[in-house]
């Protein structure tokens, strides 16, 4: 039975890929440090993020993707290895997984052991002990692990001060020739990855999974100077809640010490450990950190650009997706390091050929936007080979709107970009019957985790389905703690417009809240967690060595609720006591959806908080 409906799944696959059931689909995994939600195809108007919009019009995205836990080393083994960070062992960057919990398959060694050539650029796994220094290599990786020759100046004095000096500082927009080897180590792994590409299509038997780790928007906000003409100071946004909640619990704050080494935050002498940072400077952190988003987003531009032109867009399934969040003076805080959902929530977005859109050559699905131009917008076709539009040149208009015409001798095509409805949509005005193709992200508005991903990418490729790991997994090599999000992609792909523009009509089993997806009998709730040193706030609460952890934050999230227990923990057995309870927060998402007021103290929610303790004890076994 698993054998026929694996077989029928391949078979559905491909059959939409216009490729033989024996083929396989190749994989791009991009990985975007410290990225939260804050893109223009999740409804941030004021972002300029043109690249990632135009993939998530052709994917699907997930509107309420979680990580396992806010830092960049336990999040990453914990998406790549399908395990919760109870059984990684990993809340630090200081152990290896294969040595301290178990010799787990990770998600690229899947693949290499199926005959996948992988290929790991930038930062994926999170670099040194965590990854055993190899970032896995060999077991994940098929060569080793590039990362750019400009990493060794990421904290160099490398960002111009107003004192004329160069400074290590928090906020630093850069010249790029004046950096070390005049360049930065984003541009370093695109040019590296494009030529990857390259070289997988000059071998066109080889299947790939080629991932991509993005350094930025993690600190320090070092980018190209240009993109802050983007985001003029005056016109960025405020933070809608800057101040310390009153019933937060001392054990929940996280104080940002990361951030108060910077020589242009220590120049402010802003108190330890609650601030607050003064707004003017809050506002430059702000505008930097939407003008490093940009420029990662040209990035991912150029890449989805390269793989689309070595003629890999119709077979390549795309993940897009961040390892965490980052807060942007919500709460009074700054960084990830909580259990909040600037912290908890990040981007996910998913592309399938075949399956989130239909393949086709008439057009280019991933012209590179470049947002720096200052020329008008011009489309490119190619006269060889008819592919389509090559590259965007992209202005903005007061409307945020953009257009442009080409004409062929048979008919005239118009493609257009509106900002409407907060979600950059697509339309296509084809030929002279005035046919309209409107295209907009498909949004899935089911709970889901990172632990989710390996499952998800296992099965879509057609290799053996995972199996959920029991209780005790050290000795399984191959098992997953998440649940594969196909039943959610089967959903949404129901919803495609065909060929011809008619509506496919959604099974029954699917339901549809305005644009957003839903699917019955998927997992109510979602579990995160971060370890604290001790009941209130020290230098090392951001970030406790396993040695140091006494209590860990539990946090469960609902449609309705997110519900958190700091418990005592012992850091030897790895062994939480929910019976000694430190501090509890609970957050109403209906009536308060940016956190601020903890409730769980009130009488009124007695008996809510009960329930989901029950929930948050029981955890995420009884939601698979």
């Amino acid at each position: 039975m698993f054998f026929r409906t694996t077989l029928f799944l391949q078979t559905v696959i491909f059959w939409c890929l216009g490729q033989s059931v024996a083929s396989r689909p190749n994989v791009l995994f991009i990985v975007v440090d410290d990225l939260r939600p804050m893109l223009g195809s999740y409804g941030e108007s004021n972002m300029i993020t043109p690249n990632i919009d135009n993939l998530a019009q052709h994917s699907i995205q997930f509107q309420n993707a979680f990580v396992q836990q806010a830092l960049c080393g336990p999040s990453r083994v914990s998406f790549l290895t399908s395990r919760r960070p109870d059984t990684t062992r990993l809340y630090d960057f200081y152990s290896y997984w294969r040595d301290s919990a178990g010799n787990f398959t990770t998600l690229p060694q899947l693949f290499k052991n199926n005959g996948y050539h992988t290929v790991s650029v930038g930062k994926v796994f999170h670099p040194g002990k965590s990854s055993n220094f190899t970032d896995d290599f060999p077991y994940s990786w098929s060569v080793p692990a590039y990362h750019p020759s400009t990493l060794k100046y990421k904290d160099a004095k490398v960002c111009p001060g107003q004192d004329g000096c160069l400074h290590r500082n928090l906020v630093c927009p850069v010249t790029i020739s004046d950096m070390p080897r005049g360049t930065l180590p984003d541009l370093q792994s695109t040019e590296f990855a494009i030529k990857a590409l390259r070289d997988f299509s000059s071998k066109p038997r080889t299947l790939f999974f080629l991932a991509v780790g993005f350094y930025k928007p993690h600190i320090p906000l070092k980018y190209p100077k240009e993109y802050l003409e983007l985001y003029p100071l005056d016109k960025v946004p405020k933070v809608p809640n800057p101040s310390r909640p009153t019933y937060l619990p001392p054990v929940a704050w996280n104080p940002w010490t990361d951030i108060r080494k910077r020589d242009d935050l220590q120049s402010l002498n802003v108190s330890f450990p609650y601030g607050p940072i003064p707004e003017n400077f809050s506002q430059l952190i702000r505008q930097s950190y939407f003008a490093a988003t940009s420029y990662i987003d040209a990035q991912v531009g150029r890449l989805l650009d390269a793989l689309e032109t070595e003629g890999f867009a119709n077979n390549t399934i795309i993940l897009l997706v961040g390892d965490h969040g980052w807060s942007l003076g919500e709460h009074q805080e700054w960084c990830k390091y909580s259990n909040f959902e600037v912290s908890t929530r990040v981007p996910m977005i998913l592309f399938v050929p075949g399956l989130t859109t239909e393949v086709h050559n008439h057009h280019r699905k991933f012209p590179f936007v470049n947002v720096l131009s200052k020329k008008p917008l011009v489309y490119h076709r190619d006269p060889e080979n008819l592919k389509g539009l090559k590259t965007v040149n992209f202005s903005l208009n007061e409307d945020r709107s953009f257009d442009e015409t080409y004409e062929s001798s048979e008919q005239t095509d118009v493609l257009k970009f509106v900002q409407n409805d907060s979600l950059l949509r697509l339309k296509y005005w084809r030929g002279k019957n005035n046919i309209i193709e409107e295209r907009k992200a498909k949004q899935v508005s089911e709970l889901v985790e990172l632990v989710d991903i390996f499952p998800t990418l296992a099965e879509l490729a057609g290799l053996p389905k995972l199996q959920t790991c029991p209780k005790n997994s050290s000795y399984i090599m191959l098992c997953t703690e998440g649940s594969s999000m196909v039943p959610l992609i089967q959903g949404a792909s129901n919803w495609l417009i065909k060929n011809d523009f008619s509506i496919i009509k959604h099974v029954k089993s699917h339901y549809h809240d305005n644009n957003k997806l839903q699917v019955k009998g998927w997992k109510e709730a979602v579990f995160t967690q971060y370890p604290r040193p001790s009941d209130i706030p020290v230098k090392d609460s951001d970030q406790p060595r396993l040695h140091r952890i006494k209590i860990m934050g539990y946090s469960i999230r609902t449609r309705q609720y997110r519900y958190t227990e700091w418990v005592a923990f012992n850091q030897s057995s790895f062994t939480m006591d929910w019976s000694d309870i430190h501090a509890r927060e609970l957050y109403v998402l209906d009536t308060d959806q940016l956190e601020d007021n903890n409730v769980a103290g009130l009488q009124t929610y007695i008996d809510i908080v009960t329930s989901l303790s029950l929930q948050l004890h029981q955890g995420w076994r009884q939601q698979v």
